[in-house]
């Protein structure tokens, strides 16, 4: 699989980075949204590990985009570039984090709890299962298996949707596995946030009011350590704000604002 798509002409001064880990092709929506005003670049993520998906970004964005960028990242994607402008701050001028996770473990057992209580019975005993055969070696088909999971948890995610087809690529378990296990110890260890504070350029998070991942576990921690962080609360809006029915004017007006 290729590792970028572009849109647009040069020069391309916004960078989408995609959730996951292992959903490569959902932010092109997003993409061509934004193409109106400016080229931007949607990298495809391919390596398995965290540091290996770090530095495939830095070196799609030194040999395509006209850096510093404005790096936009949603879910996992947002974990993603935090590190990464952290890392590679030069690159960065502006930060815009989308539904991101919780920045502390403290919220992180609220996530699963929100998303099961918005299923069926038969659709929880469902995730269980899934959930055992991808932590299963023995599991032959995982891809299938991650497909089903992924639809199950965006259904509990979203708030009042549009009908829309995923532009998810292809699944990728190996890498959802590997990177979020990654990401995921820096979370429980604290050092996650601590990358706080290498972080230069200003800093946006924009999350939906009906989003499982609690909006207090991005906006207290990064209130409380960035120089320069802004936070909104999208009224009526799941997980992914550009397929909210009620959400979707807003948020792109939001995004449109802050990339001009």
């Amino acid at each position: 699989m290729e590792n970028l798509r572009k849109y647009g002409k040069a020069p391309f001064k916004v960078v989408l980075v995609h959730g996951g880990p292992g959903a490569a092709g959902e932010m092109a929506p997003v993409a061509r949204k934004l193409v109106s005003v400016c080229g931007v670049l949607e990298p495809l993520q391919t390596a398995a590990s965290l540091k290996g998906q770090v530095e495939e970004l830095k070196t799609i964005m030194q040999k395509n985009s006209d850096f510093p960028v404005t790096l936009i990242g949603f879910s996992w994607g947002a974990w993603l570039s935090f590190i990464f402008s952290a890392n590679y701050p030069e690159f960065v001028k502006k930060l815009i984090l989308i539904g991101s996770g919780p920045f502390e473990e403290k919220y992180a057992a609220q996530i699963q709890e929100t998303r099961l209580n918005r299923l069926s019975k038969e659709e929880i005993k469902e995730v269980i299962s899934l959930m055992a055969g991808l932590n299963d070696s023995a599991t032959a088909n995982k891809l299938t298996a991650f497909k089903r999971f992924g639809a199950l948890f965006s259904k509990a995610d979203a708030y009042n949707p549009i009908m829309f087809e995923s532009e998810v690529i292809v699944y990728q378990a190996d890498i959802f596995q590997s990177g979020w296990k990654d990401a995921a110890e820096l979370r429980r260890s604290g050092r996650l946030l601590e990358l706080a504070k290498y972080i230069k350029c200003p800093v946006l998070a924009i999350h939906g009011d009906y989003d499982p991942h609690p909006a207090e576990g991005v906006d207290k921690p990064l209130a409380a350590t960035l120089k320069s962080f802004r936070f909104i609360h999208l009224k009526n809006c799941g997980h992914r704000p550009w397929i909210e029915r009620k959400a979707k004017k807003e948020f792109y007006k939001i995004l449109i604002s802050e990339v001009l």
